[in-house]
């Protein structure tokens, strides 16, 4: 086992590295692993851009042992992450077909976390079929975490979309994922290399 020296953290729509789980994965690695880079990027309002955003910092740490967690829109980027380069990666709540979901969400929005005010329109969907991953074949470098009462998400489909990878389903909590910083070290574990 040998462990990432960069942890990527991808928040998920509408959020930012303020949130919860992002904050609670920097301080569990600043306290038990300070020569683990963590790297949180504030994404793009728009999935090119944020994919953009991505393959950057995907090109900056190459020659680097890449581990990543993903949150929802962030679980979607995280998943084509872990199939165009072999690193593992953990899904919490990820969001499965997002441009489904999304749709609900065209026009103007406000990212609460930074205030920022954009307009998603119909293009952003498009993109986000774009970066799907169409013929999923690195299950077993994912562990998707999920809770059965996500009032956003429908765990089901998660299920369904990851068959083959490591899964844990809590019953009830919710989508920001209740007591996710019991599992940092064990989702450090899990990015260390096999």
């Amino acid at each position: 086992m040998e462990l990432p020296s960069v942890l990527l953290y991808l928040h998920g729509f509408n959020s930012s590295p303020n949130s919860a789980k992002a904050l609670a994965m920097a301080s569990f690695l600043e306290d038990n692993h300070s020569d683990i880079q963590f790297v949180c990027p504030q994404l793009a309002c728009y999935p090119m851009e944020a994919w953009q955003q991505i393959e950057s910092l995907l090109t900056q740490y190459q020659d680097r042992l890449i581990g990543v967690v993903g949150s929802s829109l962030g679980g979607f980027l995280a998943t084509r992450v872990a199939q165009l380069t072999g690193a593992p990666a953990v899904l919490v709540n990820p969001a499965v077909k997002p441009y489904n979901l999304l749709k609900d969400f065209l026009g103007e929005q406000t990212n609460p976390y930074t205030q920022q005010t954009y307009c998603l329109e119909e293009q952003h969907i498009e993109q986000l079929k774009q970066l799907e991953v169409s013929q999923l074949s690195c299950q077993q470098r994912l562990w998707v975490m999920l809770q059965t009462a996500d009032e956003v998400l429908d765990f089901n489909l998660a299920v369904t979309e990851y068959n083959g990878a490591t899964f844990t389903i809590e019953e009830g909590g919710d989508h920001s994922f209740q007591g996710f910083e019991q599992y940092c070290g064990d989702i450090l574990d899990f990015l260390a290399r096999r």
